[in-house]
């Protein structure tokens, strides 16, 4: 996602003073057996946010954080390799990096549901995902060699994250560097120096080494930033990668204190959470999670290119990869609702779609149509067009933002009928 949740904080206050309202009401008390006692409906959503916590957010965090620090390995191999000899580097060693790149692509983008948190109060969001590439920017800098002196080894990590800028750090930048025109990068190339217009107008005479050297500075941030995302949620996560978040000194607590995103939402309703009741834990996860990155496809990532509003603010340009963001993007949304990831133990029956059958919800078939529509469209996308960057105005792109925007409206019904559970 390419910019600061700007609506997420409008929308929490709302699931706040909705569900308070909830909360409230006269016969709030309904089936509850003690003076705290939870409700059966509220137990229940006890039961799907537990599943969602430990079967959504952690599990994605935790293949995020294992393939992004998977990729900086790789990248600082084949770049030490690429020192000694350009020639021992093959095509081989480079698709072996883009499919690594591919698969934490993928699972960063099935994050996206839950940006709320710890990807938006560390700014983790805007630091790893802006696009456009500032490419005259990337030029400017890797002509610089004592910049890119800089970047080398462990402590070209902290200065890639601390002095490049967000336009410059992520997944888009080492993009750049191993994809082009949707193809892996030709190693050939690698051994040349860099021909990108952003490069050739102001004479930089960059080679592969400095482009590498660069990449390998910006996974080594990346991959940081991930742990700390992981971290910041699961207080479970691999000890080596709290002890690295730890090293660099990112946070990685709520407010600053003792609970991870995790322990918060599971204590929803207890002294010291931030939510104040199971209702405005799933307003959240409807709402500031799920519509918020169902109306940023449909309304931004598709339907500023699709538009004509700008026809530059095209996502993942150079692996030609935008329609799978788009739909991983949806699919982060059917493992909120549908009580976690397919591979790794989704249980419908602590779902918000189970909740909302068990409650007769007059909308269900509607959502899980939209949700089924939107997947299939961008598939639809995908399999017939491949590529976004070449295929911005075909009909089939506005079809799947009408798809998308449909899947939106149907999150802002479901999230304002849940704010009225009990």
């Amino acid at each position: 996602m390419n910019n600061v949740l700007k609506k997420t904080g409008m929308m929490m206050a709302m699931a706040a003073i909705i569900s308070l309202g909830a909360s409230c009401s006269d016969d709030n008390n309904e089936n509850q057996s003690g003076d705290n006692a939870l409700s059966v409906n509220e137990q229940k959503m006890e039961a799907i946010t537990n599943q969602y916590v430990t079967n959504t957010i952690y599990q994605t965090y935790g293949a995020i954080a294992d393939a992004t620090n998977q990729l900086y390995e790789n990248l600082a191999a084949v770049t030490e390799k690429f020192k000694t000899d350009p020639q021992s580097v093959s095509q081989s060693d480079i698709d072996n990096i883009c499919q690594i790149f591919l698969e934490a692509r993928e699972e960063w983008e099935k994050s996206e549901a839950f940006l709320y948190g710890a990807a938006t109060d560390f700014g983790i969001d805007p630091h790893i995902d802006t696009w456009p590439l500032d490419a005259d920017g990337l030029a400017t800098a890797l002509k610089n060699a004592d910049q890119v002196a800089k970047l080398e080894g462990e402590d070209g990590i902290a200065y890639a994250g601390g002095k490049l800028g967000q336009e410059l750090l992520g997944f888009h930048g080492i993009e750049f560097i191993i994809f082009r025109d949707g193809a892996n990068r030709k190693i050939a190339d690698l051994r040349a120096e860099e021909t990108n217009e952003a490069f050739t107008k102001i004479g930089a005479h960059v080679t592969g080494l400095q482009e590498l050297i660069y990449a390998t500075a910006v996974a080594g941030d990346l991959r940081d930033r991930c742990f700390q995302m992981e971290v910041a949620w699961n207080a479970d996560a691999p000890q080596s990668h709290i002890n690295r978040v730890e090293e660099v000194e990112l946070p990685f607590t709520v407010n600053g204190g003792s609970k991870s995103y995790g322990e918060n939402m599971l204590a929803a309703g207890k002294a010291g959470s931030t939510y104040a009741s199971w209702q405005e834990v799933m307003v959240t996860i409807l709402q500031a999670g799920c519509e918020n990155i169902a109306n940023e496809v449909a309304n931004t990532k598709i339907g500023n290119p699709y538009s004509g509003e700008d026809v530059n603010y095209i996502e993942s340009p150079y692996s030609h990869k935008s329609f799978i963001d788009f739909h991983d993007n949806i699919l982060s949304i059917e493992n909120s609702l549908y009580g976690g990831r397919k591979a790794d133990g989704r249980d419908t029956s602590k779902s918000i779609i189970q909740y909302m059958k068990d409650n007769s919800y007059p909308s269900l078939a509607s959502l899980e149509t939209a949700v089924a529509e939107a997947i299939a469209a961008l598939e639809t996308c995908q399999s017939t067009l491949g590529s976004f960057v070449q295929n911005v105005n075909n009909t089939l792109v506005g079809e799947a933002q009408k798809k998308v925007q449909i899947l939106d409206d149907e999150l802002v019904k479901a999230a304002g009928w849940f704010a009225t559970q009990k």
